[in-house]
């Protein structure tokens, strides 16, 4: 899986349109081996994100949960901690 792609259920607040749109961009950039298509392909590309964009925000629209919403801020700063701990050197 990408390691951009980040999860987007149960936050409060909910993921906005650009972060849905985002996490399609890094799925049709992953699995079409490229980041920037070429003129041909770039129509198909923009398809395909499109298209991941809408079924995405219909799954996250549809899924129920009873755990209690995640906080940004706090997953943010689980994730600095996972990442200094792993690269201690870094930054």
């Amino acid at each position: 899986m990408c390691r951009n792609i980040r999860p987007l259920n149960n936050f409060a607040p909910p993921a906005t349109k650009d972060e849905v749109r985002a996490a399609a961009l890094q799925y049709v950039r992953k699995i079409s081996g490229g980041t920037k298509p070429s003129q041909a392909n770039q129509a198909a590309f923009d398809a395909a994100v499109d298209a991941v964009t809408e079924a995405s925000r219909e799954l996250l629209d549809a899924l129920v949960t009873t755990a209690p919403p995640k906080d940004r801020e706090v997953e943010a700063a689980k994730a600095r901690a996972r990442s200094a701990q792993r690269f201690p050197n870094a930054g």
